[in-house]
């Protein structure tokens, strides 16, 4: 205690010694010593970190005002653009994406995209070296500022680190978020999936909003009149289509009463991954609501469009159906499918199509929503021949099969001397040497379906439609028919048969080569 009071007394008696008397011993030099560190302290230079990493630049960072400066090039490098010195204006011009930034040494006015800026203080030059406000550039860039005080650093966090900050994020919610059991899939969404008929086709179709539901384009197409059936059997009238996309195979089609349901929720189906369950809800053969599992088989880009190939059972009738992930999220619209096989082939159009889809409909569209005006005219009496061909080349000149498409040119279309109305085209004699024999069913039933279609706009003429196989060889074929062997001249021969030959008046026959 005494030590203590002693030592609290000697600094008084000290401080008043030194006033007293002058210390040689001291020098100048020993006095700015002992005074620099504190300089030291108040001019320390700030540190820049740059999406976590610290930023080496070419000269310290200062601050000004109250504004800190860093090297143009380091920073502009950071936030990966580039950066072009024009000596003689001193006029700096950076560049990232569509976004360009010119500042001037010395000018308070920078622009941004031609669009002028003022800014706190003007780049300078300093020991040769250009230096910008770190703050304007990175926010220009799409970066976010902070400055941390206790450790004299400024932290910039650029666009893409934040973007992919934001992503592990999600990842982490996602992976929190509790898995469904297929009863809990379809108690919860049941009611929400609908059977939808229309004048010609029957399929499937989702609720996604007090009126509205999302199906296949293809169900739709065509149709000039429709029900959505609900499971607990209530008919809902649909009133018309108030947005599609053909490319996509996705419309939305408007109901006149609301559909008194829960709607499902339209995300953008990103969780979804090889290898993951999936639950399947739809009206294959019209058996209504049928419930089915599988998982996600693969994942197919064409053309632009997402599809999972998903091992689900599907049939003609789930088109337009729902396809759940574990989570119960909506994550494709079941559309198709390969036949004849026990693989389970099936795909289902992803849901971000659907989302991007029901993102372009306004309150506009749903008021005006009306049936599509459809493909084909309601009749082709009395239309010139030419005009049939030009419709037949454009509505029938190729067809997608399991194998692969199948094109169909030389279209001609003529009245013979017996007054049947004919219509020819020939197949791809590639595509039927590969494909010809197994396709040969699928090739029945598209040429049914034209042959329909034919009845209907042309009703009162007895049809014949003819596809034929036509191909100029260099030898001479045999095991043909004489008059399916012609010479073409020049030592080459001509080989030509028919594929398909379809007619139809009041009832319809085809007969198609195997």
């Amino acid at each position: 205690m005494n030590n203590k009071l002693a030592t609290m007394v000697l600094t008084p008696l000290l401080a008043a010694g030194l006033l007293l008397a002058p210390l040689p011993a001291l020098s100048g030099a020993t006095v700015e010593a002992a005074a620099a560190p504190a300089a030291v302290a108040a001019t320390k230079s700030p540190l820049v970190y740059v999406d976590g990493k610290k930023l080496t630049l070419s000269a310290s960072a200062f601050a000004q005002n109250g504004v800190t400066f860093v090297p143009m090039r380091n920073i502009f490098g950071a936030l990966h653009a580039s950066v072009t010195w024009e000596p003689k204006t001193q006029t700096i011009i950076g560049r990232k994406s569509n976004i360009t930034i010119t500042l001037t040494v010395g000018q308070k006015t920078a622009l941004i995209n031609g669009k002028a800026v003022k800014l706190d203080a003007a780049p300078i030059v300093k020991g040769g070296v250009t230096f910008v406000p770190v703050r304007f550039i990175s926010q220009s860039l799409g970066a976010t500022v902070k400055w941390d005080s206790a450790a004299n650093t400024i932290r910039i966090t650029s666009p893409e680190e934040a973007e992919r900050l934001a992503y592990e994020k999600w990842l982490e919610q996602q992976a929190n978020i509790p898995k469904l059991s297929t009863k809990q899939i379809v108690d919860k969404y049941d009611q929400s999936v609908v059977l939808i008929s229309t004048n010609v086709a029957q399929g499937s179709g989702v609720v996604i909003g007090d009126n509205l539901i999302l199906t296949n384009y293809h169900v739709i197409v065509d149709a000039t009149s429709a029900t959505a059936m609900m499971v607990n059997g209530e008919a809902l009238n649909i009133v018309g289509v108030v947005h599609y996309d053909e490319t996509d195979d996705l419309a939305i089609v408007k109901t006149e009463e609301s559909i008194g349901v829960p709607a499902v929720e339209i995300g953008y189906g990103m969780n979804t991954d090889k290898g993951s369950k999936v639950v399947a809800i739809g009206s294959p053969l019209g058996f209504q609501n049928t419930v089915s599992e599988g998982v996600i088989s693969n994942i197919i880009y064409q053309e632009g469009v997402r599809y999972l190939q998903i091992s689900a059972p599907i049939d003609h009738g789930s088109s337009g159906g729902a396809l759940f992930g574990d989570t119960g999220e909506l994550i494709g619209i079941t559309s198709g499918g390969m036949e004849n096989t026990t693989a389970h082939l099936n795909v289902a159009v992803s849901v971000m199509h659907a989302a991007m889809l029901f993102e372009g409909v306004s309150e506009q569209m749903i008021k005006d929503a009306k049936f599509l005006p459809p493909s084909l005219p309601d009749t082709l009496a009395g239309a010139p021949f030419a005009e049939v061909k030009k419709l037949m080349e454009e509505q029938f000149g190729s067809v997608q099969l399991k194998a692969e498409t199948a094109t169909f040119t030389n279209w001609e279309v003529k009245r013979d001397a017996e007054g049947w109305y004919v219509i020819s085209a020939d197949i791809d004699p590639l595509f039927y040497m590969y494909y010809g024999p197994a396709s040969a069913d699928e090739l029945r039933i598209w040429a049914a379906n034209l042959g329909y279609e034919l009845n209907r706009m042309l009703p009162d003429e007895k049809i014949q439609f003819i596809v034929s196989y036509d191909r100029v060889l260099t030898f001479e074929p045999r095991g043909y028919e004489e008059n399916e062997v012609t010479p073409a001249g020049d030592g080459k021969w001509r080989l030509r048969f028919p594929v398909i030959d379809m007619q139809v008046k009041d009832q319809l026959v085809i007969d198609v080569k195997q």
